[in-house]
Parts: structure tokens; C-alpha cells; sequence
């Protein structure tokens, strides 16, 4: 058995939920959680909740608040508590995405309008109306980032109603099936001046199916022009659907085996929108109804809780370490237990693949985005670092957010790039905790003894000799420290300064904090 044949291997689950595809969908009161199983293993999840919007695809007419032309961009009001953040090159409809083939259905060379960053302010003055899609939802202080290219999803293609675009997704890459799609492309009936881009999951469809699917959005686009003519700015005129309707679009595919979801009146609603996708997508919809919960009955929640962890392990021993900064994410690559035999360079190889395919996973488990470095073990053969450079671009393909990634720098580093859209599942299940206000580390008691006993020293050395009293209020674990360790230091304090201390214990202290106050008058005199 060769070295991948291992891995492969060492990544596969339990017989019972092998060979199998599916999603599991958790509906309950207050949250929605989606998982997709791909032979038992957990490759990604989504949780949605009722108060929180996911505004992401969805469409307003707003209106042209401010432009900066220093950051080459403008801010639109299209009425939510942040404004929206509009680039100039996101203003230019023709921008073109790398990630399809353009087709040209005139017979001749395409012409992209002349428009340039520097005629966006004229196109677009202070208290213009424009029409905006979002495309990154708000994260943190920033507000949602927006364009003017807009396009409507559907289940096989993509309308852009705006602009002439023509193409196929690269991720098809059988050429007989890229004929036949172009094919197709230069027949059907699009309205002059509107695009149409083939999905990944177009690849096999009936012509009939792709042509239903355009009239579908071509309907959803009318309702959106008819509100875009009729209301003021700023208004929202299309909203994305909801995390259940977007799964039935997104994911029912041939690749999903089975759908099965806790809620009856899901899977009734599940089941009214695939029957207009086909029959056999309609019978794969199922309701669970067993006794335990559907995502233990299916050894969901233990892999959610272990994406959150920062250490993961792998199948060989060893394991990954990732840490997500303002600026990146870090992750680096251990042998951990994976200590091998003779040879070493196949140990550190195998590790290698093992992280790759994990690193692609957890991308998306953890639904991380902006900078990736990957910190893989050093390998001295280059044929290696290939192999490890061509695993990762093999798992990333299955990634629905954009990704581009470089080979292995001399320093053994993988840098890449993941598209963000949203907050990270991190970021929206967890807040900073009131404790270490997100720093992870505080104060060990040895440092709060020593900064105690400089500021008992300030306070005893500034007051007068009737006023060398002092009564010390600190935390439980302090408090410890200065009885058993530090108490001999104390008691010099108090002889060097001929005052006294009392020592008080206060539980609901926080452990970085402390009072002194004057045992006579009880003012507070440091804090």
C-alpha cells in the first residue's frame, strides 16, 4: 500500500456512514445548523439564526453618501447602522472574474466599456442613487462591502442582469462537456445587455433544465427592477434566501446522497422546492425522527466541538496549530507523535500531506478567510514539496469561497489567500472573554505581589505617620501568594515604613485588581 493509499485511508470513518455524501440539518427555536458529512467526516458547517440577517447576495438601491478619493472609494446609505463600502473598481460593472472562461457570443473580440477608476465620482456624485449587491457582509466595525456588478445565483447559472458576460466555471474541466456547454451558452435567449455564467453543477444538465433555471432568475430580476423604479433610496430590493433554501440550491446536486433534516415543516418546504429541480432530488430529502439528537446520531457535535480547538490532530500523530490574528492566519505543522522510523524525510513527508488535506478542511469547517501561512516541517527534496503543494490545490478545489495559493517558499512557508464573506464561525459563536478581554493570558500572581508591594510602598512612603494604616483588598488567588510566599515581605514593608497592613479577601475581585484604602477615614487611595 502506497503513501497516499495511507493517508486516504487513515482519513476514512466508521463503515456505517462510508461512501456516502450527505447533509444533515438541525432545525431548532432559536439557530439552524447545517452540516456537510462526506463519508462520516465533518467538511463544512453553517449555522444560521432568526435576529441575525446574512445579507450577503442581497440587493439594495442605495444612495451616494461620501467619497474618499484617497482610499479610491465611496460610502453608500442603504440603510443599516454602517454604511456601505463601495470601491471604485467594484463600481465599474464590466470587472471581470478571474475564476471563469469568457465566452464571446457576437462571433467577434469583446469590447469592455472604457470606463476607468478616475470617471467613477462623475458616474456617481455625492446623493446619487445606484444600485448595489453585497458582497462582504459587515465584520467587526466595518460596515458590508458592495458592488455594482450584480449577479443572481440560481441552482445551475448565474444572471448578470448588468452586465454582457458571457463564461463558463473553470472547475469544469472536461472539454467535450465545455463544448457542449458553450454550445448551449450561444443558443439560448438572454435579453441584450445581460450575462450569463454556467456553474460547476451545470456540468451534465439538459438543456431544458439550464433554460428553466435563466427564466427563473430572469423573474426574480424583474421584481428587483420593478422595486429598484418604483421606491426610494435606500431600499432593499432582493434579500438572499434563507440558510435552508440556499442549501436546497447550493448543495442538492448528484453529488449529495441522502438530506436529512429533524424539522417536519422543513422537510416539507425542503421538499416543495426540489420538486421543481426533479424528482430524484425530491426523494433524497428525508425526515429523522429517531430518539437522539440528529447531529449525535450522526457524530456531528464532537467534530464541531474540535474546530475549536487550536490544536488538530492527525490520523499519523502528528498535528496542525492554528492561530487567527488581526492580520493572518497562522498555522504551523508538528510531527507530534509521529516520531517514524529510519526514514525520516518519508515521516516528515507523510505529516505534510496529512496537514494539507486538513488545512483545506478546516478553512472551510472554520469558514477562515484573508491571509493564510502555513508553516509545513522543512523537506529537503523538492519532488516532496510539489507533492505537498499539489494535495493542498486538489483539497481547496472543493472550496465554493475563491482561493489562490503559492508553492513552498525557501523557508518552507505556503502562503495563500481565501475569500472572505462573512465572520468566521469563531467570530460569530464566540465573544472576547470578560475576563482576559481576548488577550487568553492574565496577570500571574507573582506579578500582582510585586506591582502590590510598590504601590503599598508609594502609598505608605507619601502618607504621614498617623495615616500608615492601610487595609488591602485582593483576590482569592493573590491573597494565597501573599500568605504562604511573600508573607516575610511584607512584614519588612511594614517594619521599614512603621505602618500595618490588613489583608482582605475578596472573590468576586478580579485577579489583576486590588484597593487600598486608609484604615481611619476608609479612602480609597490606589486602585
Amino acid at each position: 500500500m502506497g503513501m497516499m493509499d495511507r493517508i486516504k485511508k487513515a482519513f476514512q470513518k466508521p463503515s456505517d456512514l462510508a461512501d456516502s455524501t450527505r447533509l444533515i440539518i438541525n432545525c431548532e427555536k432559536l439557530e439552524h445548523r447545517v452540516a456537510l458529512l462526506e463519508d462520516g467526516v465533518l467538511e463544512e458547517y453553517s449555522i444560521e439564526r432568526p435576529g441575525e440577517r446574512n445579507i450577503v447576495g442581497s440587493v439594495f438601491k442605495g444612495r451616494v453618501k461620501n467619497i474618499e478619493q484617497g482610499l479610491k472609494a465611496m460610502f453608500v446609505d442603504i440603510g443599516m447602522e454602517k454604511n456601505a463600502f463601495l470601491h471604485f473598481w467594484d463600481a465599474i460593472p464590466a470587472a471581470l472574474d478571474g475564476g471563469l472562461e469568457e465566452i464571446d457570443r457576437s462571433g467577434g473580440k469583446q469590447r469592455k466599456p472604457k470606463v476607468t477608476s478616475k470617471d467613477i465620482p462623475d458616474i456617481y456624485p455625492v446623493g446619487a442613487e445606484v444600485l448595489v449587491q453585497v458582497t462582504k457582509g459587515p465584520i467587526g466595525t466595518k460596515g458590508p462591502r458592495v458592488t455594482t456588478n450584480i449577479s443572481l445565483a440560481g441552482r445551475l447559472l448565474v444572471l448578470m442582469p448588468l452586465n454582457g458576460q458571457f463564461g463558463i466555471s473553470r472547475k469544469i474541466d472536461d472539454p467535450q462537456e465545455r463544448a457542449r456547454l458553450r454550445q448551449v451558452l450561444m443558443k439560448m435567449d438572454v435579453p441584450e445587455g445581460m450575462g450569463v455564467i454556467f456553474r460547476t453543477c451545470a456540468a451534465g444538465q439538459r438543456h431544458r433544465f439550464l433554460v428553466r433555471d435563466l427564466h427563473f432568475l430572469l423573474e426574480e430580476w424583474r421584481q428587483i427592477a420593478e422595486i429598484r423604479d418604483t421606491e426610494k433610496a435606500p431600499v432593499q430590493c432582493f434579500e438572499e434566501p434563507d440558510l435552508v433554501e440556499r442549501t436546497v440550491r447550493d448543495f442538492l446536486t448528484d453529488e449529495i446522497d441522502e438530506v436529512v433534516c429533524d424539522d417536519h415543516d422543513m422537510v416539507e418546504r425542503m421538499t416543495t422546492l426540489a420538486s421543481q429541480i426533479s424528482r430524484r432530488a425530491k426523494k433524497r430529502i428525508k425526515h429523522y425522527q429517531g430518539p437522539r439528537p440528529i447531529f449525535d446520531a450522526y457524530r456531528i457535535t464532537k467534530q464541531i466541538e474540535d474546530a475549536f480547538f487550536r490544536q488538530v490532530w492527525l490520523p499519523c500523530g502528528g498535528y496542525i496549530v492554528i492561530d487567527q490574528t488581526e492580520a493572518l492566519i497562522s498555522i504551523d505543522v508538528n510531527t507530534g507523535r509521529n516520531k517514524g522510523g529510519k526514514n525520516m524525510d518519508k515521516t516528515i513527508l507523510e505529516t505534510n500531506l496529512e496537514a494539507a488535506a486538513e488545512v483545506a478542511r478546516q478553512l472551510r469547517l472554520r469558514n477562515l478567510g484573508g491571509l493564510v501561512v502555513v508553516d509545513f516541517i522543512d523537506m529537503r527534496s523538492r519532488k516532496d514539496q510539489q507533492q505537498v503543494y499539489r494535495m493542498m490545490k486538489d483539497r481547496l478545489k472543493r472550496d465554493k469561497a475563491k482561493t489562490q495559493v503559492l508553492p513552498l517558499s525557501a523557508l518552507g512557508l505556503m502562503e495563500m489567500t481565501r475569500q472572505r464573506l462573512q465572520e468566521s464561525l469563531s467570530d460569530s459563536m464566540y465573544e472576547n472573554c470578560p475576563y482576559c478581554q481576548g488577550r487568553g493570558i492574565i496577570k500571574s500572581t507573582l506579578t500582582m505581589s510585586v506591582e502590590l508591594q510598590r504601590a503599598l510602598a508609594a502609598a505608605m512612603s507619601q502618607a504621614g505617620e498617623a495615616n500608615r494604616d492601610l487595609i488591602v483588598t485582593v483576590s482569592p488567588p493573590v491573597m494565597e501568594r501573599l500568605r504562604t510566599e511573600d508573607e516575610q515581605l511584607l512584614a519588612e514593608l511594614q517594619r521599614r515604613h512603621a505602618g500595618r497592613l490588613t489583608f482582605r479577601s475578596d472573590p468576586t475581585m478580579h485577579r489583576e485588581h486590588y484597593t487600598i484604602a486608609d484604615s481611619n477615614s476608609g479612602e480609597a487611595l490606589r486602585s
